[in-house]
């Protein structure tokens, strides 16, 4: 009986022994890592130990000054891709919303504080136009108004949905055709055409789908303006002229032109810079 009292002791400290041994490895083993790991780090240039890309507002290459805002508008690309509208990072339409679709896709914004009023999509080749029409008509003065593309966005257009459409500062709404790519900002109450609308056909253009990116700047005193920075626009690659593909364009800016209702715009216009 003792025999085996003290068999089962000396186990007993065997096993506490072991015990003892294995957290003593661990520990070891952890300090061991954290030292090492502190020692890489040190030792790692500053470009190499923060590898990971700056993440802008909408995906735009570079942030955008204090007081300004980005958004990024993409058409559709045929009948496969749907369009996509961005704010301040805010996603405001597209086919993860679920709130796009065939012809053309519309969201409308608050002209002095940036806020979504609302969203819609009219189907200009199976539709009926007269719905659109009426919404064209009821928006407000001060309004800014995001249009997109999806596949056709022309066939049932007539002449009086154009013009309304002109009116918000659209200047090549008029000769809009079958399948082309158009993106467009413009604003209701709008006394000049905007800079930024983009239109390509994929009759002339080997990727008429590439989106068109710009800045837009925000008048904290007077509303929104857009055009006080720089854009930077991807035009698509053109069959004709294939040395324009992805050209680098500066927008300038002349003035603002406030409105009573506190939507401005500024004159600017685009034009093309040398290749960095």
């Amino acid at each position: 009986m003792f025999r085996a009292s003290g068999i089962l002791k000396s186990a007993a400290l065997i096993l506490a022994f072991l015990l003892a041994v294995f957290l003593a490895f661990q520990l070891l083993e952890i300090n061991v890592e954290f030292k090492l790991g502190s020692v890489m780090s040190r030792s790692l240039p500053e470009s190499e130990a923060h590898t990971k890309p700056a993440v802008h507002k909408c995906g735009l290459s570079k942030a955008c000054p204090p007081g300004h805002m980005a958004f990024k508008l993409t058409s559709g690309a045929a009948s496969v891709v749907g369009p996509r509208m961005c704010l301040e990072d805010k996603l405001l339409m597209s086919s993860v919303k679920n709130n796009v679709g065939r012809g053309i896709n519309i969201a409308l914004l608050n002209g002095k504080t940036g806020e979504l009023i609302k969203t819609a999509y009219y189907d200009m080749w199976a539709g009926d136009v007269a719905p659109f029409i009426k919404f064209l008509k009821e928006i407000e003065d001060g309004t800014i108004v995001m249009m997109a593309s999806f596949d056709d966005s022309a066939s049932k257009l007539n002449d009086e949905a154009r013009k309304l459409i002109a009116d918000l500062g659209s200047s090549a709404v008029g000769n809009l055709s079958f399948r082309d790519n158009w993106i467009f900002v413009g604003g209701k109450g709008i006394k000049t055409k905007t800079p930024f609308e983009q239109v390509t056909s994929p009759r002339h253009n080997l990727h008429a789908s590439s989106p068109l990116i710009v800045f837009i700047s925000k008048c904290q005193r007077s509303g929104v303006s857009f055009g006080l920075v720089p854009v930077e626009v991807h035009i698509p690659l053109s069959s004709q002229h294939p040395e324009d593909a992805h050209v680098h364009l500066c927008l300038f800016s002349i003035h603002i032109c406030p409105m009573k209702s506190g939507f401005c715009l500024s004159v600017a216009y685009l034009r093309k810079m040398s290749p960095a």
